[in-house]
């Protein structure tokens, strides 16, 4: 997996998932009381799902997308038959942005080489980027989710859609059928899973 021309560190020794982990707790700090939100699923999920940042409930507790936004695409992964523990579920960014903000661009280049690495060693045959953070660090930079979102993408051989953020539903229900629209064709063509 290769995105722009960032200063990556060498990340090509860590061989597994559990070592990465480690590394993201040892390079990633945490306000106090949070935790470092690595992501969670199958080792070698078909298809990988990745947010922008964990958000209060997820950082307090160390699993993504565990809040309301978690909770409504539980319910959209349903109706478009993808049983979210077949999944690999993460973010580009580690840790909870202080007062949940919207991440930086800095805080992206430093996390987006930990997150290439993951998706190198999941190796999905499919990705659904979830909101605009994701699709800017995975498909392209310059990237405009109003533009591309519910199309097709291709990444290094990887299937990848870019959609909606569960949490902009909440901001404006116009999306919500563009992001249920977008699941279920995710669902079409990656299932079966397992």
């Amino acid at each position: 997996m290769s995105v722009g021309t960032i200063d990556r560190p060498d990340l090509q020794w860590i061989e597994d998932l559990a070592t990465l982990r480690e590394v993201c707790e040892r390079e990633f700090v945490p306000e106090a009381g949070e935790r470092v939100v690595f992501g969670e699923g199958p080792e070698h999920a078909r298809l990988l799902l990745i947010g922008e940042a964990p958000g209060e409930q997820e950082a307090e507790s160390g699993h993504p997308f565990v809040g309301n936004a978690g909770r409504l695409l539980n319910r959209y992964l349903d109706k478009a038959g993808i049983l979210r523990e077949l999944v690999y579920v993460t973010n580009v960014i580690k840790v909870r942005p202080p007062g949940n903000r919207t991440p930086r661009k800095s805080e992206v280049n430093v996390a987006l080489p930990y997150l290439l690495r993951q998706i190198e060693l999941i190796r999905p045959a499919f990705i659904v980027c979830l909101g605009s953070i994701a699709v800017q660090a995975v498909i392209d930079p310059k990237a405009k989710i109003t533009e591309i979102r519910g199309q097709w993408q291709e990444i290094d051989g990887i299937q990848v859609m870019p959609t909606y953020h569960p949490s902009a539903v909440f901001r404006d229900e116009t999306k919500k059928e563009w992001l249920k629209q977008d699941l279920v064709a995710v669902g079409n063509r990656c299932l079966p899973l397992d």
